[in-house]
């Protein structure tokens, strides 16, 4: 029965003596008796406004959103021609292996190869943009490159691209991934029961990559950009206006970064198609460059590359290798992306990529080798030989494609750090964070925050470095620190696979080729290297802090068994002498087992003053990996005052608990487990079956006389830091227009023995008449 006094909630009759019995279990009077009141309810209607003011969600009577209706059809009809080919016997050996790989993880897709072009392969498309420019500047212009240098030059690209990216990434790499997922995150989960020491590489490697991504669109983009210099028409203006490039590129990170939340496949596909056109230009401009001089592919032969390194005529020395690193630089995204566009979408593309990428550089040689007495060249200032060893009217097209590709280059680090940012959310090294997933599969996702970092940080570095050369002195080196410890990572999976001598000739062929790279790229350092390696550090701390404080948050977690808590809630809930708190007071919860209590919800309830509810819920929320999963489980430990609640929502489904709750509610009201709550006062729900909600966050605080380490306690501070910044539960399951409650609790963790108080007698005083007065 309900108390009119104490919730404003009527009743259809005056409760009688054993109305109180029922709803007590003791055979007392309520507070509003003993105060002197009658105790009289009166029968009365909602008094909530006919019309609608505050346009709360509802649950809709259909099952399924039209998006889900077009997704059903689209399965079935993707059934009804896997059902089709089933029942037609394959023609040959060649259509057996076809509908094996069809059945496996490694299927292929026209439509998913395209989206692969537009998003795994920007950024290593971009390289030949710079790689050979900077080769040429090194070497001191043009006319001081002779046939032994391009050679040499020609045949470290060539193998360095064919062991770092096609070995170790396509062939190697991809075969490791965790549920279809790729990256230095997702290898950590796999490998990390081998030792807690891989957490190291795991962490440095991912705080590289990150710190990578956001000079990876300054570089590109504004390399690309500045070859409008070249056009004839175009120059006077460029020349007049010398910031002109940079406020166009920052135009073109701005549009870049502002679109993400469409999704990669959407933007994949319209990238896809323009990646293939750019990828195509690359290898007919290297043919047309090459022309009939095919004596370019002596470099070929390893042994061109080795001598050149370790030639007095090699200016530079070992340091080329830096130069040589920039051919490979889009090699650990398209581990990243394996997840956005499956692995057999890889396989099928890579081979046209590399074939156009070999036949760009060579074709660059051979222009270099025709042109190295050319006059009219010797002296240009930041001679490109992508753009100068094609004809005038063509180099029109190849500005727009490079432009392009520049952008589809960022495209690839971006998706690629939301992955990354993903995985280390769920290995707790990062704060949770608001995911969208804007397209069908769970692997093409988008986090707003993550998203608008990487812009600010991206427009920072533009304006820091101004134009690609000085961009281009920062790239690249914490890279290496990323392949270097992905390669450890790799190594130690593949040595605890069985394959021992395969993981020793691994680690030893591919750390000896990237320490290289890291010594070489050590040589940019003080030139703009030193700001990769300042995010590196930073992201590092973060991830550090973060791991470290959640260590000590898990250490004081506890739980509560039904038998340890019920008897004191139970006692509460009939203790009318205590006012109702609420109707329904809602805690949401990480913790998806159902059968017990988190403490931290107990004593909430019990702290100061006792929190009385007609019900208790703790709520969690998992997230599917199918995308419109809608279900829900119920523990009421055998009550109908405290329930256990677990939300399992699809990755496409909005994480609204509110409303979801309402219908949990309902549903358990119309079954009986929870007693009717009619409300007859305006409420911000407008639900007049459900008594008033308060949803209550419980946040963790460490308190002065905490027995913990300095560590440790820096750690906390540092996480609860963080996590103000990092966004905030309330807005992600629509909470917001119920003003829940954000409790602070301590950490249960052992405190310090303070020492007792001696107590000091005051001298004693003298007052009138003479006598003395102590204190």
């Amino acid at each position: 029965m309900l108390e009119r006094e104490e919730t404003g909630d009527v009743t259809s009759r005056t409760p009688s003596r054993s109305d109180k019995r029922n709803e007590t279990g003791t055979d007392h009077e309520t507070e509003s008796d003993r105060a002197g009141g009658t105790g009289l309810a009166f029968e009365q209607d909602s008094i909530l406004p006919q019309e609608s003011f505050t346009k709360a969600p509802r649950i809709s009577a259909k099952a399924r959103t039209r998006e889900e209706e077009d997704e059903l059809k689209r399965a079935r009809r993707e059934a009804q021609r896997e059902a089709a080919r089933q029942h037609t016997p394959p023609r040959g050996p060649l259509g057996r292996w076809w509908r094996k790989v069809q059945a496996s993880p490694d299927r292929i897709s026209l439509g998913m190869c395209i989206v692969a072009l537009g998003v795994v392969y920007g950024d290593i498309g971009t390289s030949p943009l710079y790689t050979f420019q900077t080769f040429v500047a090194g070497q001191g212009g043009i006319q001081r490159v002779d046939r032994a240098a391009v050679l040499g030059m020609l045949s470290l690209v060539f193998w360095s691209i064919t062991l770092i990216t096609t070995v170790k990434y396509v062939l190697v790499a991809l075969r490791i991934d965790n549920k279809g997922e790729g990256g230095i995150f997702a290898l950590y989960t796999l490998v990390r029961r081998y030792g807690k020491w891989l957490a190291i590489p795991a962490m440095l490697g991912g705080a590289a990559f990150l710190a990578d991504s956001v000079l990876t669109p300054a570089v590109s983009i504004s390399s690309a950009v500045e070859g409008l210099k070249t056009i004839p028409v175009l120059e006077p203006v460029f020349r007049e206006n010398g910031n002109l490039t940079m406020v166009i590129t920052f135009v073109i990170i701005l549009i870049l970064f502002a679109v993400q939340s469409r999704g990669t496949e959407r933007i994949g596909k319209v990238f896809g198609s323009v990646v293939m056109v750019w990828f195509a230009f690359l290898a007919v401009m290297g043919l047309y460059c090459i022309g009939n001089d095919w004596s370019i592919f002596e470099a070929l032969n390893p042994v061109y590359g080795i001598r050149f390194l370790f030639s007095p005529q090699n200016p530079v020395g070992l340091t080329i290798m830096g130069t040589v690193f920039l051919s490979t630089t889009g090699a650990e995204a398209l581990y990243s992306d394996m997840g956005h566009v499956g692995r057999g979408n890889i396989y099928a593309t890579w081979p046209f990529i590399n074939i156009a990428l070999v036949c760009n550089y060579f074709g660059q040689g051979a222009w270099i080798l025709r042109n190295k007495n050319n006059p009219a060249l010797q002296g240009v200032d930041g001679l490109n030989p992508f753009f100068q060893m094609m004809p005038t009217t063509v180099r029109y097209v190849a500005v727009l494609l490079s432009v392009t590709a520049g952008v589809i280059a960022s495209q690839a680090l971006i998706t690629g750090a939301f992955t990354m940012v993903s995985e280390a959310t769920g290995l707790n090294w990062m704060p949770h964070l608001q995911v969208r997933y804007p397209a069908r599969t769970r692997g093409q996702l988008y986090i707003p925050t993550i998203n608008w970092v990487l812009c600010v940080a991206t427009l920072t570095v533009l304006a820091i470095f101004k134009d690609s050369e000085h961009i281009s002195a920062a790239y690249g080196l914490a890279l290496t620190v990323t392949m270097i410890t992905t390669t450890v990572l790799l190594a130690d999976y593949i040595w605890h696979d069985g394959k021992r001598a395969l993981s020793l000739l691994f680690a030893l062929v591919f750390l000896a080729i990237q320490i290289l790279f890291f010594m070489a790229s050590m040589a940019k350092f003080m030139h703009g290297g030193w700001f990769t390696m300042l995010l590196t550090a930073a992201i590092l701390y973060i991830m550090y802090t973060w791991d470290v404080g959640t260590k000590v948050e898990r250490s004081q977690r506890r739980h509560m068994t039904a038998k340890e808590c019920l008897p004191a809630l139970e006692m509460l809930h009939n203790d009318f002498r205590v006012p109702y708190y609420a109707d329904n007071l809602v805690y949401l919860t990480s913790d998806a087992e159902m059968r017990r209590l988190d403490t931290d919800i107990f004593f909430s309830i019990f702290a100061n003053r006792p929190k009385r509810a007609r019900a208790w819920w703790a709520v969690s929320v998992q997230t599917t990996d199918a995308p419109y999963t809608r279900k829900y489980s119920v523990e009421n430990f055998g009550t109908n005052y405290l329930f256990r609640v677990r939300m399992r929502l699809g990755f496409k489904v909005d994480q609204n608990v509110a409303t979801y709750l309402h219908q949990i509610m309902h549903e358990l009201i119309d079954s009986g487990e929870l007693p009717k709550q009619p409300s007859i006062y305006p409420k911000v729900d407008e639900d007049p079956q459900i008594g008033t909600v308060t949803y209550v966050l419980v946040h963790k605080a460490l308190m002065p006389e905490s027995k913990i380490d300095s560590r440790g306690a820096f750690s906390l501070k540092v996480k609860y830091a963080i996590r103000k910044v990092a966004g905030s539960p309330i807005k992600w399951f629509g909470l917001a227009p119920y003003n829940p409650i954000v409790e602070v609790q301590p950490l249960f963790v052992s405190t310090r023995a303070v020492p007792k108080l001696t107590r000091v007698v005051l001298p004693s005083r003298k007052i009138k008449g003479g006598k003395h007065h102590k204190g």
